[in-house]
């Protein structure tokens, strides 16, 4: 679903990114490790075509990024470290007004059911997000992601500022919908849920991805000294 193709992206002589290849199939969840500035918000922003590479290039479901931003666009939900919704609407009229931005149209009882999928307390769907915390705001983004019926997720840092109870429940969400075949990118600087919920793991620095293997290959321990040991290298 996702390929990045010796995807580079320059600033003047500084490289953000430099000649990544990474693939994410259907049903993978490729969680991105690395410290600030090595890379991994680039790569997501390259996918989503916010920025243009300056080689290589970002491919979802065979077509390049660059050349078919729209047909690219309809395939994902992306949901960002800080969510943007309307404050002063509920979820269910924030999830109401994003899914009339697409071509879906939904009832508000099946609305209310995507929320309620997606982990929103009953209790919140009619309240204002200015109420919510961050962790249901996440949930109002995977309840669009399931309502746009997207093939393809990309997250950055979204667990960060969580606790640990709804970090836990939006690894819950993903696991979900990796089992529905959603490929997801995540850019993160959690260890545990990488390894807890990803399938794969890529640890970047410096614009390079030095490292990419199956979660399952390593254990916790073992990909705590190796992300420490590139880090102080």
């Amino acid at each position: 679903m996702l390929q990045a193709i010796n995807l580079t992206k320059k600033y003047g002589d500084f490289r953000a990114l430099n000649s990544l290849n990474l693939s994410v199939n259907e049903g993978d969840i490729f969680c991105l490790l690395g410290a600030n500035g090595a890379g991994k918000s680039t790569t997501i922003n390259l996918f989503l075509n916010f920025i243009n590479p300056s080689g290589g290039k970002a491919v979802i479901n065979g077509l390049d990024v660059t050349e078919h931003g729209k047909a690219t666009k309809q395939l994902l939900s992306y949901i960002p470290e800080n969510l943007m919704l309307y404050p002063n609407l509920t979820g269910l009229e924030n999830l109401d007004f994003f899914c009339g931005l697409g071509d879906k149209s939904y009832a508000k009882g099946q609305l209310e059911e995507l929320l309620i999928q997606s982990g929103l307390q009953p209790d919140f769907i009619r309240k204002r997000v200015s109420s919510y915390s961050k962790g249901m705001r996440q949930k109002v983004g995977i309840a669009l992601a399931r309502a746009r019926e997207a093939s393809v997720l990309l997250l950055d840092e979204p667990t960060s500022g969580l606790d640990p109870k709804a970090s836990n429940e939006f690894s819950e969400l993903l696991l979900e919908m990796k089992e529905k075949g959603v490929a997801t990118l995540m850019a993160t600087h959690d260890l545990f849920r990488a390894k807890d919920t990803g399938t794969h793991i890529g640890i970047m620095k410096e614009g390079v991805l030095i490292e990419q293997f199956a979660s399952q290959d390593v254990s916790f321990q073992d990909l705590e000294k190796m992300y420490l040991k590139h880090m102080h290298n």
